[in-house]
């Protein structure tokens, strides 16, 4: 990520008039939000939540979050 791509700078680019730069900074902005939820739901299966805690913090369903994330995290041994 470079000085340009910081979060508030991509908060700050997605009022852009230039809906070139608008656009791009939504991707980045979505991206980085993916990779968040990765971290932090890693963080707490490793810390012992369950999927219903993770999916009722992420205001979604405990099936949709189990299946976005459950198989990546059985790939990479993190999940029996």
């Amino acid at each position: 990520m470079g000085a340009e791509d910081t979060p508030a700078s991509l908060a700050g680019q997605v009022t852009n008039k230039d809906p070139a730069v608008g656009l791009a900074a939504v991707v980045a902005l979505r991206r980085l939000l993916e990779e968040l939820e990765r971290v932090h739901v890693d963080n707490a299966r490793d810390q012992g939540w369950s999927w219903q805690s993770i999916a009722t913090s992420l205001n979604v369903s405990r099936q949709s979050v189990h299946e976005k994330h459950a198989s990546r995290r059985k790939a990479t041994g993190k999940e029996d």
